[in-house]
């Protein structure tokens, strides 16, 4: 089951944030620190507990349908459950470290370019 956990959770990080596409660090949702949890009901239905950067986030249209299609062609679930809060606790402190320093190279990047 864990096993299975890790691997959605894999599969949720290649649906990139499009916030941090917007300021050119590509992140998906689990080095964003958006996925909360991952549940796997005895029947097989799986329950994503997302944590939306902004209550403003227009994108949970997207994370839902992209979320459905990937879970369900990687184990078969037949429902995915997409539950999101309201968007008030995220903070760049749940970055994964990798993530951090991501996007530390970018804005090192960005600073050396405006200095030249």
């Amino acid at each position: 089951m864990l096993d299975m956990r890790n691997r959605i959770r894999a599969e949720l990080n290649e649906i990139k944030d499009p916030c941090s596409m917007a300021a050119g660090t590509p992140l998906g949702l689990d080095e964003m620190g958006l996925i909360r949890d991952v549940i796997i009901a005895a029947n097989g239905d799986v329950t994503i507990d997302l944590r939306l950067t902004s209550p403003f986030c227009h994108m949970i249209g997207f994370f839902q349908q992209e979320a459905t299609r990937r879970v369900q062609a990687l184990c078969g679930a037949e429902r995915v459950i997409l539950k999101a809060d309201n968007g008030l606790d995220w903070s760049p402190s749940f970055l994964s470290p990798a993530a951090k320093a991501k996007r530390t190279v970018h804005l090192a990047a960005q600073e050396a370019s405006i200095a030249s």
